[in-house]
């Protein structure tokens, strides 16, 4: 008896806690058997006066429509097509100029279920919607109906007060946002096809071959197909069937989007920055320098190989799509941004996402693809030349001093978003002295390696290479000077920025400037010293920022503009090492009513850039005063001549503002 009181008192408290909680919505359900496999689940909402649910099918592009889904994970139903709902209403919406479709006081949403295995104890819901008064409050709810007859259970996910509060604070109230409605209203009509997102798609996967994580697969590539084909025939065949893959891959990487809803765009950020993954590649890569150089040989097993010989077809084919697969993980590192940027940009566009995403994808693979193919079926023209010595081998192992380069970008990337503070720029870059010094002493026939053959002439080739490989030492050297006598901008975006420093440096910003990292202190600043905002999305191992910074910024002319004119906020969305006071962090509820955990720098600051500018690449850079009046459209990365542009109007917009 006393157990029984005690689960109407806990019934009791979570059903008054639900009701009375700061919600200007409140819900009841039911559950009627219609058959032994179908059952109508019937939801109904109370709203508070004012305030306006919106219907499942409220336009796209509007307020977040309603939805009633199964969660992740729960299997043995199904849903029987839409929930029927009770009387709405319509009105024209000033706002996203469209006629939205919504519930006024109360909604009774009806949903049918269909039960596949009869023997679930029961079944759950979810709720997700948006109510709108003033403001607009992201609402979800679970109900978990039980098919014995007893009691229903239901869960309201409520954030607290202080979740509340950080949420509301993370989205910014601003101004002018015609600037933002441009850029987003280029992409939404480019992308009214899926063509137009493919070619977008092509084009991201143009610039990615530009960046330095894709070059250390072209020795691999190489390589590899060196000893893959014994004829013309097959070696073409060969080299299709790696682009085929390559496509494959990108255009599968997709298909998550397509089966979860609410995927975070800032999630292929995470990846490609962590610490252990760029570590990994790290190793892959120092282990297969050293097989370049001879000192083992990577083989499969003797069992794998006899199995291989009875089925060579089969073999070859799983060989060249892991090397595909190779090429999609070891250049995520620089790729991943660009493919966050499209994840975030089919989010915010008409049409269904998922699809406009697997569109930009297959584009982007394809770019990749073609001049990978073409490496492939080089190395196979190559075998078509008659043999001349131990070339080959020598081939090989300058290909092993670049991958050994090469591994350090992503130590690098690990140390800078780790914090370890191991791998400064001056260690960088000495690392790079000591590797290109010993590939021109192996050219110079000074050193050698287990497979070299002996050295009776150096050809006019190879000393040629050598000198260069002792003027590019010599243009390295520079770089480990507190005060180099010139920069290394031919080489930004692989050493650590110039800040990050084994010498003392007057600020950690990137060219010596003033910069702030936090975005609410940045702007009390700007408030004062009464300039305009420059807002930089940056991340610490981020190729195309470091570019930017050293190629475009150290310009004098932009130089002078950003330490003058600008207040310079940094703000770091791959910062997932360096935790967050307690008193910062909290919870915040997603479009689709999930939680995020917001703990780290990064977590908050790739939320706040997805939130506020729908975008989820860096460098991203946003022009704003300091009562958040947006001043020009937003920069990417670009030449100098834009970008002094850019930044030259948003000044005279600040003036005439103000």
């Amino acid at each position: 008896m006393n157990k029984f009181f005690l689960s109407l008192l806990l019934l009791f408290s979570v059903y008054t806690q639900a009701q009375t909680a700061d919600s200007p919505i409140t819900w009841e359900s039911s559950m009627h058997k219609i058959s032994e496999t179908e059952y109508d689940v019937i939801f109904t909402a109370r709203l508070f006066k004012a305030w306006h649910l919106y219907s499942q099918y409220n336009p796209e592009d509007a307020s977040q429509a309603l939805e009633v889904v199964i969660p992740e994970g729960k299997t043995g139903y199904t849903l029987v097509g839409k929930a029927t709902e009770s009387e709405t209403q319509k009105e024209y919406s000033e706002i996203w100029e469209k006629e939205e479709i919504f519930f006024a006081e109360s909604a009774i949403i009806t949903q049918r279920i269909k039960i596949v295995d009869t023997t679930i104890p029961s079944i759950t819901l979810d709720i997700y919607g948006q109510v709108c008064k003033q403001a607009c409050i992201q609402v979800s709810a679970s109900f978990s109906f039980p098919l014995d007859g007893k009691k229903l259970i239901k869960e309201v996910i409520i954030l607290n007060e202080k979740s509340k509060k950080l949420t509301k604070k993370l989205q910014l109230d601003l101004k002018n946002t015609a600037f933002l409605q441009t850029e987003t209203n280029t992409a939404a009509d480019s992308g009214s096809s899926l063509f137009n997102i493919f070619l977008l798609g092509f084009v991201g996967g143009l610039l990615a071959l530009l960046t330095p994580c894709v070059f250390p697969m072209i020795p691999l590539t190489v390589s590899f197909f060196t000893k893959g084909a014994q004829s013309r025939r097959k070696g073409i065949f060969n080299a299709i069937l790696y682009g085929f893959f390559i496509v494959l891959i990108y255009m599968l990487l997709s298909i998550p989007f397509h089966l979860i809803d609410g995927l975070d765009p800032s999630i292929l950020n995470m990846i490609s920055t962590n610490i252990w993954l760029n570590i990994f590649f790290f190793v892959i890569l120092v282990f297969f320098s050293l097989s370049f150089f001879g000192f083992y040989e990577i083989t499969l097993p003797s069992s794998w190989g006899t199995k291989m010989d009875a089925a060579s077809d089969i073999g070859g084919f799983i060989g060249i799509f892991f090397m595909a697969l190779t090429l999609a993980i070891v250049s995520f590192s620089c790729t991943g941004p660009i493919l966050g940027s499209l994840l975030a940009g089919s989010l915010g566009t008409a049409g269904d996402p998922a699809f406009q995403l697997s569109a930009g994808m297959t584009g982007f693979g394809l770019a990749l693809a073609l001049p990978f193919a073409l490496f492939a079926l080089f190395p196979n023209l190559l075998n078509t030349l008659p043999k001349s010595g131990g070339w080959l081998n020598t081939t090989k192992v300058v290909l092993g001093f670049l991958e050994l380069a090469f591994a350090f970008k992503f130590l690098s990337n690990s140390d800078l978003v780790g914090h370890w503070d191991l791998l400064k720029r001056e260690v960088f870059i000495g690392l790079w002295i000591v590797i290109f010094t010993g590939l021109a002493l192996y050219l110079f026939g000074k050193i050698k390696f287990p497979h070299d053959s002996p050295l009776k002439k150096r050809s006019f080739l190879r000393i040629s290479f050598g000198i260069f490989v002792v003027a590019f030492v010599v243009y390295l050297i520079p770089g480990t000077f507190k005060t180099p006598t010139w920069n290394l901008n031919a080489l930004s975006g692989f050493p650590p920025p110039q800040f990050y420093s084994i010498y003392e440096r007057a600020t950690d910003c990137p060219l010596g400037l003033n910069c702030y990292k936090d975005f609410d202190e940045g702007v009390q600043a700007a408030s004062e010293a009464n300039k305009p905002i420059l807002l930089d999305f940056t991340g610490w191992a981020c190729v195309n920022c470091r570019k930017m910074e050293e190629n475009v910024w150290s310009d004098p002319s932009i130089y002078a503009l950003l330490k003058n004119d600008y207040v310079l906020i940094s703000l770091y969305v791959d910062d997932h090492e360096k935790v967050l006071p307690e008193a910062a962090q909290f919870d915040f509820l997603k479009a689709n009513g999930t939680i995020k955990k917001i703990r780290t720098y990064g977590d908050k600051w790739s939320t706040f850039q997805s939130v506020n500018f729908k975008n989820a690449s860096q460098p991203y850079y946003i022009l704003m005063n300091a009562s958040l009046d947006i001043l020009n459209t937003p920069q990417q990365y670009t030449d100098i001549t834009t970008y002094k542009n850019w930044l030259e109007k948003g000044i005279e917009n600040f003036k005439n503002n103000n």
